[in-house]
């Protein structure tokens, strides 16, 4: 197999899609964010990455509280308005049942399967487009027939993927085994 030398270009397929809660002046806001993921497990952190002018980064920095909600498939039209629409220009909480948790600033959507509440714990520049927004999960919710075994399932979730160089939206495929028991026999031939 023959490599292509392709300049230095971050490639990692798929992206989930979320859209990350921020309250901004007392109102709710809503951003669809795909450059995100987990960032330590105990205690669970995550990061979003987010561009400098979004009118979102405010909120987060004003309250120092966010939430990340993780819309399903059938949530991908409204998913994608979010993220064409800036909430200077039109109220985004309308667009949701929005609902708040402990932290009492970091909004949710409840038609969103899942929604993660956090606090800010750090905030990273490197001195490119984005500012990188670290926080501790707070609390997780998660709508009960997502459930399996009192454990979140992928498949119910139906999270929106996104491939960010051709710009599509995925769902997820087929299981293709087990972590941490497939690999188990395996030999290098």
């Amino acid at each position: 197999m023959t490599k292509k030398k392709f300049r230095a270009r971050a490639f990692f397929y798929p992206l989930t899609t979320i859209i990350a809660g921020v309250d901004i002046n007392d109102k709710p806001n809503f951003l669809t964010i795909a450059f995100c993921g987990m960032f330590h497990y105990k205690p669970p952190m995550l990061y979003i990455s987010s561009g400098k002018a979004h009118y979102s980064n405010q909120g987060i920095l004003e309250n120092e509280t966010f939430s990340v909600n993780f819309p399903s498939v059938d949530m991908v039209k409204a998913t994608d308005y979010v993220g064409m629409k800036s909430g200077k220009e039109i109220d985004k909480a309308l667009l949701f049942d929005v609902f708040y948790g402990e932290l009492k600033t970091a909004p949710m959507i409840n038609e969103a399967p899942m929604n993660h509440e956090c606090k800010l714990v750090k905030v990273l520049d490197f001195g490119g487009t984005n500012e990188i927004f670290v926080g501790e999960i707070i609390q997780t919710y998660i709508d009960e027939e997502c459930l399996v075994n009192g454990k979140p399932d992928i498949r119910k979730i139906r999270p929106i993927l996104f491939s960010g160089y051709n710009n599509n939206y995925l769902e997820i495929g087929n299981n293709i085994g087990q972590a941490y028991k497939i690999g188990r026999d395996y030999e290098k031939k």
